[in-house]
């Protein structure tokens, strides 16, 4: 997606009906020994960075469960668009473990300190209307009987973007990143 020039912006969804994407199998995690941990912590978070180093803006349709590194994958994106029945949280601290993938920065970054703080710590789960009113996402939208409410708006914002000079919106991202890093 990267040197692909006829993208102009990507959307990610799940193919799975109410869940946005659940986080790390821990049932997994917990049979890997430390340096496997690591391992795999390193590689989460190398893609959260590739995801949101794309040159394109990138969406989120949350339209079910976005936990753990769910959530960090949305947050990896540009933009987020939830339905308002979606629950989406760091976590993390309800399983004794902290958010390896770039949640601890990004989600302050969306939020705010004082409530990135509040949702690490408590592991609090909150539904897209919540999202919204915090800031976390940019859309909430009722969900619809296919499943795909947020989807369906992640579209239309998509193809607001598209109309817009690519290399404009290309440099309006580094830019805005860029900034946020100084």
């Amino acid at each position: 997606l990267r040197f692909d020039e006829k993208v102009r912006v990507v959307v990610f969804k799940s193919e799975v009906k109410g869940v946005f994407c659940a986080g790390a199998d821990l049932k997994e995690r917990a049979k890997m020994d430390d340096a496997e941990v690591g391992h795999f912590v390193k590689r989460l978070r190398n893609l959260m960075d590739e995801i949101a180093a794309l040159p394109v803006p990138t969406i989120a349709a949350i339209d079910g469960y976005a936990l753990g590194g769910g959530l960090e994958l949305a947050l990896a994106c540009d933009l987020r668009v939830a339905a308002s029945s979606a629950k989406m949280g760091l976590i993390e601290t309800t399983r004794g473990l902290l958010p390896g993938a770039g949640g601890t920065q990004r989600l302050p970054r969306c939020v705010g300190i004082g409530l990135a703080k509040e949702l690490i710590f408590t592991g609090r789960q909150i539904d897209g209307q919540q999202a919204a009113s915090m800031g976390l996402v940019n859309h909430t939208v009722p969900q619809n009987n296919e499943g795909d409410a947020a989807y369906q708006r992640a579209l239309t914002l998509a193809k607001e973007i598209l109309p817009q000079a690519p290399f404009a919106v290309k440099m309006g991202k580094l830019a805005i990143n860029r900034g946020m890093e100084v």
